[in-house]
C-alpha cells in the first residue's frame, strides 16, 4: 500500500517539475537526470534522482527496489545516461548500471553522506518514502 501511494505522488506530483527543470537546465543542486531504455517500448524513460557522483562513478539507492520501473529497465539493458550538473550547466554522460543486490543501502546511504555531505537530506527521503531499498553503481563512460 506504501508503494502505491508513493509511486502515485511521485509520477504524478512530485517528480513532473524536477523532471522538467533539469530537462531545460535549470541548476538543480542535489539532483542528476536519469535516463533508461524501456524495457517495453525502447523509448527513453527520464527520472530525477539524488545527485550520487563520485568521480568516474555514480551511487543511488532505489527506494522501491525491482518494483521501481527504472530498475527493471536497468535489468533489461544497463546502458544508461545520466545528466550531471558541472557547475551552472548539465551535461550528459553514458554509463553501465548495475543492481547491487548484496549491498547494504542503509551503509551505503552513510558512505556517499561521508563523501557527499548534501546527499544526506535525500538519503532520508529515500529512507521515509522507500519500500525496498536497492543499491545502485553506475560505472561513467566518459
Amino acid at each position: 500500500m506504501k508503494h502505491r501511494i508513493v509511486h502515485t505522488l511521485q509520477k504524478y506530483l512530485l517528480n513532473p517539475p524536477i523532471k522538467l527543470m533539469l530537462a531545460v537546465g535549470v541548476p538543480l543542486p542535489g539532483y542528476a537526470l536519469l535516463e533508461t531504455k524501456g524495457r517495453k517500448t525502447g523509448k527513453p524513460r527520464r527520472t530525477p534522482v539524488g545527485d550520487g557522483r563520485i568521480g568516474n562513478q555514480f551511487w543511488l539507492v532505489a527506494e522501491h527496489g525491482i518494483k521501481a520501473g527504472y530498475v527493471r529497465n536497468i535489468e533489461r539493458d544497463p546502458h544508461v545516461r545520466l545528466k550531471l550538473r558541472e557547475g551552472l550547466r548539465y551535461r550528459w554522460h553514458e554509463g553501465t548500471a548495475h543492481l547491487l543486490l548484496d549491498d547494504d543501502p542503509r551503509d551505503r546511504q552513510r558512505w556517499l553522506a561521508t563523501q557527499l555531505p548534501s546527499s544526506t537530506g535525500n538519503a532520508r527521503a529515500v529512507r521515509l518514502f522507500g519500500t525496498q531499498l536497492l543499491s545502485i553503481r553506475v560505472d561513467l563512460g566518459d
